[in-house]
């Protein structure tokens, strides 16, 4: 596994990155709940708006001492030299895929991503002029002959969503850079405790804060690190299609991520638990789950990954019906769309995630019928991994 960054440990950065006592000595940065700021003169507004000075003016422009921060706080996360918080993960890619690609381009998905994300890419983006040419993740080698002076991002998940997929960032990155592209890496699965896309040659990496950052299945947010030359742009997009999270949203997240490391450091070793549990059942045919991982692509995880994650999902050979039998049994988890936070949930996701994708192209990447996804909890290993042997074997 590779070694985390020098200076403070994460756990020490976490709870005080972008922190700073206010004049009555608040613990941690108040919330400012007020749309706009005033100011002692009109060249003291002047300053503020035409960038001489560091200020507070209107909060949809992301001006707001309670959102900047939590961006402080969020660019430490991942070492970058800025970052930009949003309403959701999804406003942050839409932002960002319209900030750096224009009309008549062409953007690059790698493997599995979110439905919503497939849908924004091959839906969307094409009424506007972009188009997507998504790559299977048997496809990798394909990339350096679609690679064309005419895109302008990759994009990808890893490890992915919801097959777990391993993907060589730095390999990547070499490739897209050499074509002129940038590459956008979603590191919501991996979160920065495991992975930081930035030190291996990405340019710009997007989380749903909504998932693990928030952590408690009790707020909405997204984020977007990177270099302040390319946030720039996307901080316009931003602020014109009315995405900026909400000051209060914004005090709630950075509360969540004091805790990032203590909370992704126990899923980690109890996913490894439920992940080695699950490879041993007889009516399990695949587990797939990054710190299972053989071969080359155990070489990539050792590399670019300090930890394997709390979600991973197995195959069961089994009908749609079947398969949802099993997961009507569990008990400690929970049915529902989302991961990340400290209570175990379940999906299919044939029925959710990516319900809205074609049934042929589903198949074409392994998304199943008989496919569970499980975002590993805080509960004890033992107790969740008793829950699954009796809703297995029943």
């Amino acid at each position: 596994m590779s070694e985390p960054a020098n200076g403070y440990g994460l756990s020490t950065r976490s709870v005080h990155a972008g922190d700073c006592r206010d004049p009555q000595g608040a613990i941690h940065p108040p919330i400012y709940p007020h749309s706009t700021f005033a100011f002692a003169s009109t060249a003291d507004l002047l300053d503020v708006v035409e960038g001489r000075k560091a200020g507070s003016l209107y909060t949809r422009y992301g001006l707001n001492p309670t959102i900047c921060a939590l961006e402080a706080k969020l660019a430490d996360l991942e070492g970058s030299e800025h970052a930009l918080a949003f309403s959701a993960g999804m406003a942050a890619e839409a932002a960002t895929f319209l900030a750096h690609t224009r009309s008549g381009e062409q953007i690059i998905c790698i493997g599995d991503v979110y439905g919503g994300t497939f849908e924004l890419l091959g839906d969307n983006l094409p009424q506007i002029g972009i188009t997507t040419t998504f790559l299977r993740a048997d496809e990798i080698d394909r990339l350096p002959s679609v690679l064309t002076g005419n895109t302008s991002l990759v994009f990808l998940e890893t490890p992915s969503n919801p097959t777990l997929e391993i993907f060589d960032i730095a390999a990547i990155a070499d490739q897209a850079r050499a074509a002129g592209a940038l590459t956008v890496i979603d590191n919501t699965f991996a979160t920065p405790v495991n992975q930081n896309p930035l030190r291996h040659g990405a340019d710009l990496v997007v989380h749903s804060a909504t998932k693990y950052l928030g952590g408690h299945s009790d707020l909405t947010a997204g984020a977007l690190m990177g270099s302040a030359e390319l946030l720039a742009p996307v901080a316009i997009w931003r602020k014109n299609l009315g995405q900026m999270i909400a000051p209060e949203v914004a005090s709630q997240l950075a509360r969540s991520i004091r805790s990032l490391p203590v909370r992704v450091h126990r899923q980690n070793d109890t996913a490894a638990a439920v992940a080695a549990f699950l490879s041993t059942h007889p009516r399990v045919v695949q587990v797939n789950y990054p710190g299972l991982a053989t071969g080359q692509k155990k070489l990539i995880v050792d590399t670019q990954m300090r930890g394997g994650g709390g979600m991973l999902s197995f195959v069961l050979d089994s009908t749609a019906e079947q398969t949802a039998a099993v997961v009507d049994r569990l008990q400690l988890f929970s049915i529902a769309p989302s991961l990340g936070g400290v209570e175990s949930l379940v999906t299919q996701p044939s029925t959710t995630t990516h319900h809205g994708l074609d049934p042929v192209e589903r198949a074409k990447r392994g998304i199943t019928d008989g496919m569970i996804r499980l975002s590993v909890g805080l509960e004890d290993a033992g107790d969740l991994i008793a829950d699954l042997a009796q809703a297995l074997d029943s």
